[in-house]
């Protein structure tokens, strides 16, 4: 028998409407922020998430799931959303257009990562991207769009944390002194932080390794290195947050996983998601404002945001699978065929109809129109058919009454 291959999961129909509603929820509320939707292909020339995320991440060097095609091109399964998006704006030349261009997108990623809850090796993402926008105003737009997407789907207990990472003028003098720190404490690091001391000593603070998270507590401070310019940024990001009513936690460590951030960077966190005081980070972002520029196009500031589907759905509240309206019954020598015309009718109208394609019994028909949780059902027998009526019966109550045939429509959406 086959199975699903390790890391990935299968949507199935009692879990959907969850999955309807992230996506109903995100697309919805994207209208409202002036987000419009974006497609990028699955794969993408893997050159492009060596200079987006960065060859020293996690993600490159351990995640991607990397391949040659027949013409022996090197191809990658994208492993985040953002560098596709930057991708087709550079190449359709949209930084030539009226800026700011928003641009959100729901889709596929792939890393090859430890399975475990709410983590896939095919994950979903939502995410949004703001190009052209400098200003701190950015930032607050975008966390302000994602903390409503947190929101609106009822999940309340968020905290958010922010730092700045600087810009590679102050990160570079940053990094320098992260390394020498690094060299005082090497015995004591994992294998990854070894290396990542060596090629990209930010990338040391995104360790999850208890023992490295514990040394780096007493490493210096980004804050302390950050020029006036990313200073008096990041002061305006929490100035405007605080004024438009949002809480955040400044927090030292965060530096998120991708090299093309700059400056602002974010995450959120649910809080007690079991009531054990367990937390979940379920998505983040940031400031990247030297991308669009590194892959060919015209300098462009930019700022977004990405939002694990997977982790989200672990938090929803449980969704009704939506009510069948009527399932229709044909008895005595009453064939579908004189059934199922009316069931397309009807769905025409916009009701969603079953009828009876396995030709039950009349019996089995009313067994089955109450496990699938069909509000009335539609019997049309000999007499019926002859007299252009069906009987209708509402099954919550019992009550039975007879319905011209051009009238059915009209008496299922009054119910």
């Amino acid at each position: 028998m086959y199975q699903k291959p390790k890391g990935t999961r299968d949507i199935l129909p009692d879990v959907s409407p969850k999955w309807q509603k992230m996506e109903s929820v995100a697309r919805d509320l994207a209208k409202q922020f002036g987000y419009e939707e974006i497609r990028t292909p699955i794969f993408e020339d893997t050159s492009l998430f060596l200079r987006s995320v960065g060859e020293s991440s996690d993600i490159v060097s351990k995640e991607m799931y990397t391949f040659e095609d027949k013409s022996g091109r090197s191809i990658t399964l994208r492993p985040e959303g953002t560098a596709g998006v930057v991708r087709a704006f550079v190449e359709y030349g949209m930084f030539n257009d009226p800026l700011p261009q928003k641009m959100f997108y729901i889709g596929s990623n792939f890393r090859y990562e430890k399975p475990q809850a709410g983590r896939y090796r095919e994950h979903a993402q939502f995410g949004a991207e703001c190009f052209g926008v400098d200003t701190p105003w950015g930032e607050l737009e975008s966390i302000d769009f994602a903390m409503t997407y947190l929101k609106n789907l009822g999940i309340n207990k968020v905290e958010l944390h922010i730092n700045s990472i600087g810009c590679p003028d102050c990160r570079a003098k940053y990094n320098q002194a992260l390394k020498e720190f690094a060299e005082k404490h090497i015995d004591k690091l994992c294998g990854d932080c070894k290396r990542r001391a060596k090629v990209n000593p930010l990338r040391m603070l995104d360790c999850k390794v208890p023992e490295c998270q514990e040394i780096y507590k007493n490493a210096p401070k980004l804050a302390d290195y950050l020029c006036e310019d990313c200073k008096k940024h990041f002061a305006e990001v929490q100035k405007l947050l605080k004024e438009n009513g949002i809480n955040f936690v400044v927090d030292p460590q965060l530096v998120r996983g991708f090299d093309y951030y700059t400056k602002t960077v974010f995450e959120f966190t649910c809080l007690d998601i079991d009531g054990t005081g367990k937390s979940l980070a379920v998505g983040g972002g940031g400031r990247y404002n030297n991308l669009v520029e590194e892959i060919g196009g015209k300098p462009t500031s930019c700022v977004g945001f990405g939002m694990g589907l997977d982790r989200l759905i672990m938090l929803l509240s449980e969704q009704k699978k939506e009510s069948v309206d009527a399932f229709l019954m044909n008895v005595g020598n009453v064939g579908i065929d004189k059934i199922y015309p009316i069931a397309h009718q009807l769905r025409e109208q916009g009701l969603k109809v079953e009828c009876n394609l396995n030709n039950r019994s009349f019996k089995a028909q009313f067994k089955f129109a109450d496990k699938i949780g069909a509000k009335y059902v539609c019997i049309l027998g000999d007499e019926d058919l002859k007299n252009g009526e069906w009987t209708v019966k509402n099954l919550a109550t019992g009550v039975e009454k007879r319905v011209k045939e051009q009238n059915l429509a009209i008496t299922l959406l009054n119910k």
